[in-house]
């Protein structure tokens, strides 16, 4: 076995079709032993239940090579018992935490040669998704389903360094409270696109959406969590029940207390705080980007310029991304659990 002959280093943040991809289907109340197949397709009814009622949820891990050659992934479970979380409030069947960790195993193992060597700044992106198959016409979910696993090299998320970014707050709503903005929906992303396109249209990277209710809160952007530190180098963590539990916002927060000794507060944010100048350093936290730091929220016209300013990433934020990334990558030794070794 021999490594794809790819410029590891110059690959996009998009879609490469590779080897094997993992399918299971459900039907009659139960999970089939499930599959890899080559056949990267899906053939279905026009009226199958993910298309008229966008039953589905997915999820989003990576595997690294570590510094000493070893393919790892990065807390799976976290993402198997998320995904289970996310199925549950759609009214799917969930896919059980043990399959999904073997289906990682099993997908990345049959696509080991497009993992990207140690020191590309590449990884191998992995995609699990679940959705309803049978046709269904009245509003109900589904009978049927099917699990798919695949994987896609990616490169860096940022090349040349992680310049900060202008956000914007926006005028629409991402989640109502009670609503699904905790589990990974494909439907909370579908109506994040037109809000999306419109501030990339308006020269900003990013929406941050406010709490639906009042509007005074800072929840997310369309597909980060929030990381803010404060006057007195504290991390502060934006709380709310509509917004995603973010596996390495929650990694983060253990890695700031327990690695780095910085004072963790996970609590409700005010947008009235964060305009009075209480927060020295922004980041949005996701698992392509680990941390792309903020260096300026525009509120409708009015600028609030965090003091890490617009060169690069706070000195708090890039302390918290090196020791996170290093123990992804096997250059700090990990919490036990974390490191899955494929």
């Amino acid at each position: 076995m021999a490594k794809k002959d790819i410029d590891w280093g110059n690959i996009g943040f998009g879609y490469i079709k590779t080897d094997k991809r993992y399918v299971s289907q459900y039907k009659d109340g139960e999970w089939d032993a499930g599959t890899l197949t080559e056949d990267d397709t899906v053939t279905f009814s026009e009226c199958a239940c993910v298309f008229q009622y966008a039953q589905t949820v997915f999820e989003g891990l990576k595997a690294y090579t570590t510094q000493d050659g070893r393919i790892v992934t990065f807390r799976p479970d976290m993402n198997a018992e998320r995904m289970m979380d996310s199925a549950k409030r759609l009214e799917m069947p969930p896919f059980p935490k043990d399959r999904f960790i073997d289906a990682v195993r099993q997908t990345v193992k049959a696509n080991e040669d497009w993992v990207p060597p140690y020191g590309s700044g590449a990884t191998l992106y992995i995609r699990p998704f679940l959705f309803g198959t049978n046709p269904v016409i009245g509003v109900k979910p589904a009978d049927e389903y099917q699990f798919r696993m695949f994987t896609t090299p990616v490169g860096p998320y940022f090349k040349g360094g992680a310049k900060p970014i202008t956000v914007r707050i926006s005028d629409y709503d991402r989640a109502a409270p009670n609503g699904t903005g905790d589990i990974k929906a494909g439907l909370n992303y579908a109506m994040s696109l037109y809000a999306i396109v419109d501030a990339h249209n308006a020269g900003f990277a990013e929406n941050i959406y406010l709490d639906a209710a009042t509007r005074t809160k800072i929840e997310e952007t369309g597909g980060a969590n929030i990381l803010f530190i404060d006057g007195d180098g504290n991390l502060v963590t934006p709380k709310s029940n509509s917004i995603l539990p973010s596996i390495t916002r929650r990694s983060l927060m253990i890695v700031a207390e327990k690695y780095l000794g910085i004072k963790v507060s996970h609590r409700e944010v005010t947008l009235k705080e964060v305009a009075e100048g209480s927060f020295k350093e922004c980041g949005l936290c996701g698992t392509a980007a680990v941390i792309s730091p903020v260096g300026c929220i525009n509120d409708h016209g009015k600028e609030i310029r965090f003091a890490s300013g617009m060169e690069k990433m706070g000195p708090t934020l890039q302390k918290l991304y090196d020791t996170l990334t290093g123990i992804q990558m096997g250059r700090i030794e990990a919490p036990e659990g974390w490191i899955y070794e494929i």
